[in-house]
């Protein structure tokens, strides 16, 4: 995989983006938990930011994405991406908090049109054999991040502030940017015989993801674990600090131990990867989760929560493969931007108005609730891929003519 030049300039840039984000991103939490003593609902709405515009913008962006040239938006996006965070820099000298959060969404808006134009380049120049191998290979390397990320980005803002870890993030977009370049120009912008007009393609790209059964099942699924995921994903936190007994900083532990766990669940998944159904792959991993997540918010003994945090870690890259499979080998080339842009809308629409009411419903209830009604919901979504996992076909993309 690795003598393909597509692959491996697009594994660089999104080793130096996921570096940026989790330095951005745990600097952020971090000063926000500082500024409101642990208010669940502001630490809510920092994942709100991150994850709402996936929601707003992802049809969008994916729809454009298949219009324009993959290589320029990519790069324009990561040029864009870090002029934002010099110029929240500016603002936050200002004495403006507030503005992290407009860093995070407007970056998180460029990462729609990024995102499947680089899905896109994949699918035009590496081989249906081995996607799900790449596919395996990303989620190990986000993976690693998870490791590494948290523990640098907490070095770097509890040694040097808030405004040397956005400083650093904003330097790694631009590199991302100049690496992309690296990028064989892009050979055409759009072909003839594709729509013009960007609402009929956008309606094109919806009847294609409606009339493909594998899609709209996955669509289902993204519905509810979306909801799942979002609840719990600003608590973590909170796991920490109540659950536990530590400190926020202690947070870094349980995520380094899960991304670790991920790291070798990735491997041993790009193993068997040509083997394994990615809907069987999916709903093992949903499994996992409805067990991992109750387990979670009912321990109150560190060593019980790390050893959740690694069986979780374990499957989570079945769940990231077999989504990404699914989507790849059941769209054509032409329509990979609007397939994930018709379907992560489902999720992240699902996640953010968890994310909204997580923090609330902890509030009015207690952590434990909250955990036990997102395993409740990881459990319904696996429960949703029944039917694909009877059917034995090897999944196909549906052609353009027969989404009309």
């Amino acid at each position: 995989m690795f003598k393909n030049p597509y692959i491996r300039t697009i594994i660089a840039s999104n080793a130096l983006l996921n570096l940026g984000i989790w330095v951005r991103n745990f600097a952020i939490l971090l000063y926000v938990t500082d500024l409101t003593h642990n208010d669940p609902v502001y630490v809510s709405l920092i994942s709100v930011a991150e994850f709402a515009p996936i929601f707003l913008f992802a049809i969008i962006g994916g729809t454009f994405a298949d219009r324009w040239r993959p290589r320029r938006t990519m790069v324009s996006c990561d040029l864009l991406s870090a002029a934002s965070i010099f110029i929240v820099l500016l603002a936050l000298w200002y004495g403006s908090w507030q503005v992290l959060l407009l860093s995070t969404f407007f970056s998180a808006i460029l990462s729609q049109f990024s995102q499947p134009s680089a899905m896109k380049i994949l699918k035009q120049h590496v081989a249906p054999e081995q996607l799900q191998g790449v596919m395996a290979l990303f989620q190990s390397l986000m993976a690693l991040f998870m490791v590494i990320g948290p523990v640098v980005g907490t070095f770097i803002y509890q040694h040097f502030g808030i405004f040397s870890s956005l400083s650093i993030t904003g330097m790694l977009f631009l590199i991302s940017a100049l690496v992309l370049t690296r990028i064989p120009q892009d050979e055409q912008a759009i072909e003839i015989d594709r729509p013009t007009h960007f609402i009929e393609e956008l309606k094109e790209g919806i009847r294609y993801v409606w009339n493909n059964r594998t899609l709209r099942t996955l669509g289902g699924t993204f519905t509810i674990i979306g909801l799942a995921v979002g609840l719990i994903q600003p608590l973590m936190v909170f796991v920490a600090i109540e659950n536990l007994g530590q400190e926020k900083e202690f947070l870094q532990w349980p995520l380094m131990a899960n991304g670790a766990a991920m790291l070798l669940g990735g491997g041993l998944i790009m193993g068997i990867a040509k083997n394994v159904q990615p809907q069987l792959l999916l709903a093992t991993g949903l499994l996992v989760s409805t067990l991992t997540t109750f387990g979670v918010g009912w321990s109150h003994n560190i060593v019980l929560t790390m050893a959740l945090q690694v069986l979780s870690g374990l499957f989570y890259p079945c769940i990231h493969i077999g989504i990404n499979t699914m989507m790849m080998k059941n769209a054509e080339a032409a329509f990979i931007g609007r397939v994930g842009g018709a379907l992560s809308p489902l999720f992240s629409g699902m996640m953010v108005v968890g994310m909204s009411i997580g923090g609330t419903l902890k509030r009015e209830s207690s952590l434990y609730t909250v955990y036990i009604v997102s395993a409740g919901l990881f459990l319904v979504g696996s429960m949703l891929l029944l039917p694909l996992l009877r059917d034995r076909q090897p999944v196909q993309a549906v052609t353009s003519v027969d989404s009309k």
